[in-house]
Order: structure tokens, then sequence, then C-alpha cells
């Protein structure tokens, strides 16, 4: 039964490379065999070549400083991050909160059945990616070192017992995750912010790594002191990957003892966690009057729900409600002297400092594109805004306003920052304000547009539309292009007119190009509606 249930667990993580959920089949051979090799490529090339090169950098010199133990700390540190964190979401859904927990549970499989196998593939997730930096820091260290039998062995159960800690901290962590998920009303949001705390996260230490590694080899002897005497555990962690059978020994009695407890919390408190269904709020009936709203406000307030509801929706399709004014505030400590250097770059087609700043602004406008798969999360439910007693083209026109409502205060809260940094006369800085707000609405415009030419309306998850579908994709690329338009002709000819006459006739094809897809949408869009 444990083997069955370890299949399904491992099918229902690599789902996606067998299953079309945009078309609601199976992959073709050569499709999975194309995504088999993508992950490979992904793991194994990309991962492991990154920390293969971080590896190389990092073991001749601490080698060369007597600082071996300090390489497999830092290395085995790397691991243990990258492994918990990239497993975590999967153990708080797939251990605690499974959708399928009221069905195996409701079966005569015994409980502990059920765990080991949910274990046991949180356990080969969290291995998966801390081999991919365990296995070059283990292997450069036998070629740089040389072998022995006790770096050998001692190698292998410094990466056993890497796996074995991910797996702790994934549990640990993913009960914390589960017991909060259980106590909170909305989890798209808590979901989104995490998320991106990840990604801000990575990208501060992907830019400060190289300084990082400088540091650490020039210093090697200074950090190992301090290290050996504050934390003297975290040295013989780091010795048992050099070969010392002492610290080997001591690191895993250690492990087994937290794994014990561990496995005891976790049986303990896994029925209750796992069949919960969250705090139920009372609450005492108010006789109050509803406010009415109109059918237009009504179905807008319908996209606006599925919006804040959906992670995935949130975090694709709205990332740039946070980056633009995040960059305009950005542009206020820094604007003015960004302007002067591209204008001295450029000192030869003046304005482009403005005109360039705006195709900035308007870029980052673009990844906003919440129309682009609105039609298709319709999916087979379509059939309820088709039968209703609405327009088409006000339900249509409710889904371009969400986007225009999302994007269009971000953007003149960014463009105003822009403005005020930007150095020119007053009629300069109103112009690229006007023209940011005109062309993210023509993009909310574009944006649907595509959405309606190319539904997706048979998924089976969300992300299909969200991710997959080509009205995204298109929205996205092809905004870009759009944009990227006005930015290279100012710097071919348009410089000639000047930056201010520029942005006006910009701004005036815009107004006109968005005018005529409003007019296409409520005609032939609002019929093709009406068909899908």
């Amino acid at each position: 039964m444990l083997k069955v249930l370890l299949k399904k667990q491992i099918a229902e993580v690599f789902r996606s490379y067998f299953y079309d959920a945009k078309k609601n089949r199976m992959r073709s051979k050569g499709a999975i065999a194309a995504w088999i090799i993508f992950f490979v490529v992904i793991m194994v090339g990309v991962l492991g070549g990154m920390f293969t090169v971080l590896s190389l950098s990092l073991c001749g010199a601490l080698l060369q400083a007597g600082m071996g133990w300090l390489y497999f700390l830092l290395m085995g540190m790397i691991a243990i991050v990258l492994g918990a964190f990239g497993s975590v979401f999967s153990t708080y859904s797939g251990l605690y909160l499974a959708k399928d927990n009221d069905l195996l549970l409701s079966m005569p499989i015994p409980v502990k059945t059920v765990i080991a196998s949910r274990i046991i593939n949180v356990y080969l997730m969290g291995a998966m990616y801390a081999a991919t930096v365990l296995l070059p820091t283990i292997i450069v260290y036998w070629i740089v070192g040389g072998l022995s039998a006790a770096k050998v062995i001692c190698g292998l159960l410094f990466m056993l017992m890497i796996t074995v800690i991910v797996l702790l901290l994934s549990c640990i962590l993913g009960w914390v995750v589960a017991k909060i998920s259980l106590k909170l009303k909305n989890k798209s949001f808590i979901t989104v912010l995490i998320s991106l705390v990840f990604i801000g996260t990575y990208y501060f230490f992907y830019f400060k790594a190289t300084d990082f590694v400088r540091d650490i080899v020039q210093n090697a002897e200074t950090y190992g002191n301090r290290i050996k005497g504050a934390a003297y555990g975290l040295y013989l962690f780091g010795r048992m990957g050099e070969g010392s059978w002492a610290a080997a020994g001591i690191c895993a009695a250690v492990t087994a003892v937290v794994s014990m407890l561990v496995w005891r919390v976790l049986s303990r408190s896994f029925l209750k966690i796992a069949t919960s269904n969250g705090a139920a709020e009372k609450r005492r009936y108010v006789e109050k009057q509803a406010k009415e709203r109109t059918v237009f406000g009504a179905i807008l307030a319908k996209e606006f729900g599925r919006f804040t509801a959906s992670a995935n929706y949130m975090l694709n399709c709205g990332l740039g409600i946070l980056l633009l004014p995040a960059s305009g505030v950005l542009l206020l400590i820094k604007g003015r002297e960004v302007c002067e250097t591209v204008e001295s770059v450029f000192s030869s087609r003046p304005g482009c400092a403005s005109v360039l700043l705006c195709t900035m602004l308007c870029l980052m406008a673009c990844m906003n594109d919440m129309a682009a798969p609105s039609v298709s999360l319709e999916g087979k439910s379509i059939w309820i805004p088709q039968s209703l007693p609405v327009e088409p083209k006000t339900v249509l026109r409710a889904k371009t306003a969400m986007q225009l409502i999302l994007t269009e205060i971000p953007v003149l809260i960014a463009a105003v920052c822009a403005a005020i940094a930007l150095p020119g006369t007053a009629r300069l800085k109103i112009m690229l304000v006007i023209t940011a707000l005109v062309t993210a609405a023509f993009m909310a415009m574009f944006d649907i547009t595509i959405g309606l030419a190319m539904p997706i309306l048979n998924w089976t998850n969300e992300t299909a539309p969200i991710k997959q579908g080509g009205a995204v994709t298109l929205a996205l690329l092809g905004g870009w292009g759009i944009i990227v338009i006005p930015g290279i002709l100012y710097l071919l000819i348009g410089w000639r007119i000047g930056a201010v006459t520029y942005m006006i006739i910009w701004s005036a094809v815009m107004a006109v190009i968005s005018l005529l897809l409003l007019r296409r949408l409520d005609t032939k869009g609002a019929a093709s509606f009406r068909m899908l």
C-alpha cells in the first residue's frame, strides 16, 4: 500500500509533464519527452552548472587556507535553504492540507502509512533540490582535494544528512504554514506576499553573490575563528564533509534524535490539521439594507473578486501594481541623476530622457495584463454571463475596466514621481503623465482584444489560461514590442520635432487606436463573446 500511495504522490507532483490541462488530455510521447528533457536541463544544466561554478570558485581558495570545513558549511547551508524553501509549499499542500486527505482517511489505510507516503514524497522533492548543490560540491572537493575512503563515505553521509535536515525543516515550516493558513480568511494575499518576499530575497542575494564570495575568500580565517568560537556545532557539521569520523558520528546522532521528535509531533498532530476546515468565524445576524449596484458595477465587482481570490492571477498578471509605485519612489531618489546621464549620452538628440522615461513606465505598465486571460477564466461556466440579461459589451467593458483601474492608478503615481524628477518645462512634465496614462489605457484595450481572439475554455486548472495561454504571452510580448517602437522612432527621427510635440502625437495615436478597439469590442467583440 505504501508503494501505491507513493506512486500516486509522485504522479501528482509531475502531473503537468504528462497531462495537458489546457487541452484536458494526455500529452503525446514526444511532448512528454520534451518536458522531461526541459526539466533535466533546468535542474542539471542551469542549477547544477551555477552551483558547480560557485563550488569551483570557493573550494580551491578555502582548501589552501586550511578551511575545507568552511567550504562544506557554506555549500551545505545553501543546499538546506534551497531544499527547504523549494519543498515547503509542497509540504504544506501535499502533507497537511492535501485535497484527498478526507478520501484517504476514510479508507482502511493506517494513518501512519498515509503520513509515511507523504513524508517520503516531501523527502524526495527536497533531496532533488538539495542535490543540485550537493553533488557539484562533493565532486569538486574530491577533484581538488583528492580521494580517500573517509572523504567518500563521510561526503555521502554529509549529503544524506543534509537531505534529512531539509526534510525536517520542510515538515516544520510546512506545519507552521498549514497552521497559519487555517486561521486566514484570504489566503491569496498571503501567498502573493510570501512569493514577493522570496523573489526579492533571491534577487538581493543574486546581485550580492559576487561580493559575498569575494569577502568569504579574503577573510576566511577570520570568519572561521568566529564560527568555531560561537557555533562549534556548525564547525563539526563542516568537518563531517572533510572526512572526520567523530564529527560525522555526532551530527548523525543529533539528526536522528531530532528526526524522532519531529515524527512523534507529526504523527500526533497530522489528523487534527488534515481534518480541519479552518476557523469558522461566528457572526450574529444584523438586519441591514443591501446596497444596490448597477449591472456594470456588479460585473466589475465579480471581476475584482476573481482577481483577488487567485494568487496565480495576481502574481502573473498584476505585478506592475507594485513595481510602478516602487519605480516612482526610486525615481524621486535617483531620477534626476539618471535623466542627466541619459541627456548627456544622447546630447545630440534633446528630450531623450523624457521620452525614454515614459517608455520605461509604459513597459512596466504592460506587466499588468489581467484583461488578457479574463475571458478564458470564465472556462466552462462562460454560459453564465452569456445567459444573463446583460449585453455582452457590458461584460467585456467590465473586464477591461478592471485592468484600467488597477493600472492607471499605479501609472499615475509613477508618472507624477517621474515628472517631479525630470528636469524640464511644465508642458514636458504634463505630457509625460498624459502619455503614460493614455498608453496604459491602450494596453487594456489591446489585452482584452487579444484575450477575446484567443480564448481557452476547456482548462482544468486556472494556471493554463494564466501562464500557458497564448493570449497572455502575446499581450505581454506584443505590448512590449508596441511600446518600444515610439522610443526607437524618437531616437531616429522624432527628436527633430521636440519631445513635447512627439508625445502629443504619441498620445493622440494611442487614443485613436484605443477608441477604434473599443468600438470593435462593442460590436464584433460582443458578437464573438456571444458565440463562445
